[in-house]
């Protein structure tokens, strides 16, 4: 069978206008079912499509139409750019073409007589320095002319027009509480103005409020009804439009009747306004409280640098860090930031990258190292090239990652999906059979009375709380973890890390620092020339105790020779040609699968490697020549984060591919009691199956490329951020901080998590379950049901906020 090796691409859509989770799992089922859509996900509270598409099959144009056709809009930012270097039209097709095919891009338009650019895109996939980039790739140059409105600056704009409507809503509908309350008993000393009473001047402050304050339910109800579901709108939109209509119909029938012109019919105008006046505010409140949510992504944004000072046709310009292309060269100052990943081609200073990494402690950069953007530049002045930028630098992955984490569904939110997609239609089937039931049988003929109760039981049943149950958490929780350098990479991982029961640490990196130093060197040649053929050999490797073996012979003074040819052989060691000579460098079994006699060394290796040490066989042209041992510290931190993890019932193994001796001995200083030595890297992963068939959650931490199988194999991977992107990438949890105190920090965090989600579903829940009854049997008042409605959805919101104060 032929298989499309197309890519499978994934978009992100900012969506307006949706009103509950039903709106989301509705645009969700809308794009599931587009052709080339292999996944579609709708976060209601962040407001985001998420889908994943074959692009050979379906453009971002297609989601965008579906979206507009299920009656709710699209929100893309814009940015326009002066061009240089166009000499004809040819040219504006050329970029028009290469800025069209960006991901993210939904619209670009050039114009060559205007030497001028306009790109409509989405900022979740794709950065206006993106853009840059490509045109400069095209041979041209793209400068930008203004800024477009942000999500932020949109999210305010929203919040401004709500808190209108609430004014003039809560102005109109005040009168009309005001002569609700005066109908009871025990409110008759309160002073009633006559005309309040009046069903003319009643009926001239209901009518803005339900057809101008109350429009959009009656769209959002128009909309989801033709697409055949219901949502809060259609809950609300029957509930008003019942007690306004009656009252409509009492008024007219008053009026036609000749009744007194100032005293008129008990009616429901009041019901209907302060209805829709407590939804607003409900939604009001609610959408401030999600923006807390967003704390970690704004702190995390924060972080970077607004500009650069970039040195262009020798000239030193300062610029906004987005139109930082790769390649240029950038002074960083002492004391300022670092505006984008790169290498340091010029001056030495020490920088802070506690920010990145939790390590207070500055780090000494000199030309040919890397500096990380968003990072302090401490005392010396640095000259950089710009490696990395836009949303390719470390703090953009960073943000991404914490992005993709509070858009994603944790397997939890999925149940709460279900529930609130066939919600509507029931609430609406139990308010109907509830109106008839009051109507023929418990008060015969009280058409008021029964409509009443039927209004009560639309109000209080919108599943806007179950809805937000949680994204919310999940929200609140990754971007409070985040903060103390812990990425969960997406919901489900965030609530598969509670589960966990054992843990894997890899050795090397994880447990131990992974700066090992060269100890000792036991030969039976020449000691500097052992050490040079030593030497030569190791450079060509990129394991942590070669680079020891290496940094040791060079602080010795000795000269390292090249390689002619080099091999590493995992697990065993290396091979390598130093000045025609063959050398071997590694373990027992390496000496053995050549068939070197080494039996001699292996007292002195046997001592080495029971205090710890590492000790590795060095054979030269097929004979035994010595010896090399290195020893690596413990961090700091690992042995008091061994035992928390003890402490809240978690195993702890330990695994190497070093051998048992030091193994054990590492692991007896940190207090691991169980260690899987000289496992070769595959058989990383056969251990981590081994505990899963036990039936045992499994969580590997590891740091090297040779731990990315095991990592990607087990429940949860957690990768040390401190060490390689392959490990980063193929983990689940990234550990910012290379410390292993964050790995019972991320736990803790996914049970709190956890615990605030059922929290809130039972809340949720429990309030519909309760609600719905109570209305039923005539013990709630529409309005009373109204606040307690937006009063559900604001608690549920605050309640997850709780855990953006979790303490670790």
């Amino acid at each position: 069978m032929e298989t499309s090796s197309t890519p499978i691409k994934q978009t992100t859509l900012r969506v307006s206008g949706m009103t509950c989770a039903a709106c989301a799992n509705r645009i969700e089922k809308g794009l599931s079912k587009l052709d080339g859509v292999t996944s579609a996900n709708v976060n209601f509270a962040l407001e985001k499509a998420s889908v994943n598409y074959d692009p050979t099959k379906i453009s971002i144009e297609n989601f965008e139409q579906t979206i507009r056709k299920l009656g709710y809009e699209t929100v893309s930012e814009v940015a326009q750019f002066q061009l240089e270097g166009m000499t004809c039209a040819a040219c504006a097709n050329r970029i028009e073409k290469g800025l069209g095919k960006l991901p993210g891009v939904t619209n670009a338009t050039v114009n060559f007589a205007l030497e001028s650019a306009r790109v409509e895109y989405s900022p979740d996939e794709i950065s206006v320095s993106d853009m840059q980039n490509k045109v400069n790739q095209l041979g041209y140059k793209a400068i930008l002319m203004n800024e477009n409105e942000s999500a932020e600056d949109h999210r305010e704009k929203e919040t401004k027009r709500q808190k209108q409507r609430l004014l003039i809503s809560a102005i109109l509908s005040l009168p009309l509480l005001w002569s609700m309350v005066a109908h009871f008993s025990f409110t008759s000393w309160i002073y009633m103005p006559e005309i309040f009473m009046n069903p003319w001047f009643q009926l001239i402050l209901a009518t803005p409020v339900q057809f101008y304050i109350g429009w959009h339910f009656y769209v959002g109800a128009y909309k989801a009804l033709r697409n055949g579901s219901a949502n809060m709108d259609v809950l609300i939109s029957l509930g008003t439009s019942a007690a306004y209509f009656y009252s409509l119909y009492l008024t007219m029938d008053w009026y036609l009747s000749g009744s007194d012109m100032h005293h008129g019919p008990s009616l429901y105008f009041e019901t209907s306004a302060v209805l829709i006046t407590l939804v607003v505010m409900g939604k009001l409140f609610e959408a401030q409280a999600k923006g807390r949510t967003s704390e970690a992504i704004k702190s995390l944004m924060g972080l970077q640098a607004k500009t650069a000072l970039v040195i262009r046709d020798g000239q030193e310009l300062t610029m906004p860090v987005d139109e930082v292309l790769v390649g240029d060269i950038i002074l960083v100052r002492p004391g300022n930031k670092v505006p984008v990943d790169g290498e340091v081609i010029e001056g030495e200073s020490s920088i802070d990258e506690s920010m990145l990494t939790g390590e207070s402690i500055p780090v000494e950069k000199k030309p040919g190292d890397a500096v990380i953007g968003a990072t302090i530049n401490k005392k010396g002045m640095l000259r950089v090239r710009a490696t990395k930028v836009g949303k390719e630098t470390a703090l953009a992955q960073i943000v991404k990652v914490v992005e993709e984490a509070q858009g994603s569904k944790a397997p939890i939110q999925r149940i709460a999906d279900k529930i609130s997609g066939i919600f509507v239609p029931i609430v609406v089937g139990i308010a109907v059979l509830a109106f008839l039931i009051w109507y023929f049988f418990i008060t015969p003929s009280d058409f008021a009375g029964s409509l009443e109760k039927a209004i009560a039981i639309l109000v209080i049943a919108c599943p806007c709380a179950l809805g937000l149950a949680t994204p919310t958490s999940i929200m609140a929780g990754s971007g409070r973890a985040a903060e103390f350098g812990i990425l969960f990479k997406g919901g489900e991982h965030l609530e598969q890390t509670h589960k966990i029961d054992t843990i894997i640490l890899d050795k090397t990196g994880t447990v131990t620092k992974g700066k090992p130093e060269l100890t000792d060197v036991i030969t039976n040649i020449d000691k500097v020339e052992f050490l040079r053929l030593v030497g030569a050999a190791e450079k060509n490797s990129e394991h942590p105790l070669a680079e020891a073996i290496v940094a040791g012979i060079q602080d010795r003074n000795i000269e390292i020779p090249a390689t002619e040819a080099f091999e590493a052989i995992p697990g065993f060691g290396i091979k390598a040609s130093v000045e025609g000579k063959n050398v071997l460098i590694g373990t027992r079994r390496l000496m053995d699968k050549y068939s070197v006699s080494a039996k001699e060394a292996f007292e002195n290796m046997a001592t080495l490697e029971e205090s710890g040490k590492t000790a590795m066989l060095v054979a030269i042209d097929g004979q035994y020549a010595g010896m090399v041992a290195v020893a690596d510290t413990i961090k700091e931190t690992s042995k008091a984060a061994v035992s928390r993890l003890k402490d809240m019932g978690i195993q702890v193994i330990m695994i190497t591919g070093d051998n048992e001796r030091t193994a054990k001995a590492i692991a007896a200083e940190v207090g691991i009691d169980h260690v899987r030595a000289e496992v070769l890297p595959e058989g990383k992963a056969e251990e981590v199956k081994k505990l899963q068939t036990e039936g045992k959650k499994v969580a590997m931490v590891g740091d090297g490329i040779n731990d990315a199988p095991a990592l990607a194999t087990a429940d949860i991977g957690m990768a040390i951020g401190t060490g390689t992107d392959v490990a980063m990438e193929a983990a689940d949890v990234t550990l910012m901080r290379g410390d292993l105190s964050s790995i019972p920090d991320a736990i803790y965090m996914s049970r709190k998590t956890m615990s605030n989600i059922k929290q809130n579903l039972f809340w949720a829940l429990g309030y519909n379950t309760l609600g719905i009854p109570i209305a039923a049997i005539g013990l709630l008042a529409p309005w009373v049901a109204g606040a307690a409605m937006a009063l559900s959805s604001v608690s549920v919101v605050l309640n997850a906020l709780r855990l953006q104060r979790v303490k670790l």
